[in-house]
């Protein structure tokens, strides 16, 4: 037992993001509410993040996940649960900086040890022209069918003119 944690803490050190999030950027921490108390390890927490879209200036989106505590959630072993959370909004003047494909992933998240992992995707519902933010969490084995959806509204912002999101959809 003793040679498998090793192996197991050895494993989440040298392999490259295998504890941490993968995106461009990293979400910044806003803050953690302790949700269950655990003597001598870490509490069960709620965790507040923000994001920016990597290719869409003058959009943000704040997410809350549950965060396990315990030996596992110490070692960072523990597997997440899927529940959730995220808005998202225009927080200054929209500037699509490139073309993207409808669900195309903004941010990806490790929820697991090995096989479940977060996932932010974006999409464009040109008719309205809105963005559209679907966050979920996926398992290799299983899948997980707890989600969540926050649209952007594309507005004008002072002077600029708002770009139309459809105009950047891969075809």
């Amino acid at each position: 037992m003793r040679f498998l944690t090793a192996a197991v803490l050895a494993f989440v050190l040298t392999v490259p993001g295998a504890g941490a999030a993968f995106a461009a950027d990293e979400p910044d921490l806003i803050f953690k509410k302790s949700t269950v108390w655990k003597f001598l390890t870490p509490d069960h927490k709620l965790a507040t993040y923000a994001i920016d879209d990597p290719i869409v200036d003058g959009v943000s989106c704040h997410f809350t996940v549950p965060e396990k505590g315990g030996v596992s959630g110490w070692l960072g072993v523990a597997e997440e649960v899927s529940d959730v959370s995220l808005a998202c909004r225009q927080v200054g003047p929209v500037t699509i900086k490139e073309n993207f494909e409808q669900g195309e992933e903004m941010f990806r998240q490790r929820r697991s040890f090995l096989f479940k992992k977060m996932r932010i995707v974006r999409g464009c519902d040109a008719r309205r022209n809105v963005l559209v933010y679907l966050v979920y969490s996926d398992k290799l084995i299983e899948g997980s069918p707890k989600n969540s959806t926050s649209t952007v509204p594309l507005m004008p912002w002072g002077e600029t003119t708002p770009p139309k999101c459809g105009d950047y959809l891969s075809d």
